[in-house]
């Protein structure tokens, strides 16, 4: 797996987040921020999926693939790896449609307990429970001292951790996926607040 010997400052990531959603809604905006680096944006996707739906994957490598910015892409963060309440994304099947390495990062260790029971609510929560298994356990790794957790594909751990500490250059969550949750909550409420 390509671990980024020679990885450059300006090295393209998108990363992705979803809008808050209410009760009700059916499907939900998700927005993916197109960086260099983690200090210049360089544009803007969004696509909807469905609210605990299965979809997600293919909606976000669908809108890469047909993107002006598709060359010049190398990674793709997310905000987790469930989007839109259990929207599950299948990291390898995005890594695979994408040949991008793909990052799933997490503020805090995720309860799998706790998922996995929640999952039992949905008809198809065992499909999304295997999803979620086939992705591994989460990595740790610091920024400034603290801990973040991370789920990856196509990319090694040395490599992973060298583009969330090149990218995290303004708070602990990789600047990819802090704008992402920015204009995904600023879209959905009017004006964005609370962190990544």
């Amino acid at each position: 797996m390509p671990h980024f010997r020679f990885l450059k400052k300006e090295v393209r990531i998108i990363g992705w987040d979803d809008g808050p959603f209410f009760k009700g809604d059916k499907t939900v905006p998700i927005f993916g921020a197109i960086f260099r680096g983690g200090f210049w944006m360089d544009g803007l996707l969004s696509t909807r999926i469905r609210v605990d739906g299965n979809d997600a994957t293919k909606k976000i490598f669908t809108s890469i693939n047909n993107a002006r910015h598709r060359e010049q892409l190398r990674i793709i963060m997310l905000d987790g790896i469930t989007l839109g309440g259990f929207n599950v994304v299948d990291i390898e099947r995005l890594h695979k449609e994408t040949n991008m390495a793909v990052i799933a990062i997490s503020r805090k260790m995720p309860d799998f307990s706790k998922i996995k029971r929640a999952l039992t609510n949905l008809k198809d929560g065992d499909e999304k429970w295997a999803l979620i298994e086939k992705c591994g356990a989460p990595l740790e790794t610091k920024i400034n001292g603290r801990s973040i957790y991370y789920q990856t594909c196509g990319i090694n751990r040395k490599g992973a951790e060298d583009v969330i500490k090149l990218s995290s250059t303004r708070a602990l969550i990789p600047e990819p996926l802090r704008v992402a949750h920015l204009i995904a909550s600023g879209v959905a409420k009017g004006e964005s607040y609370g962190r990544a």
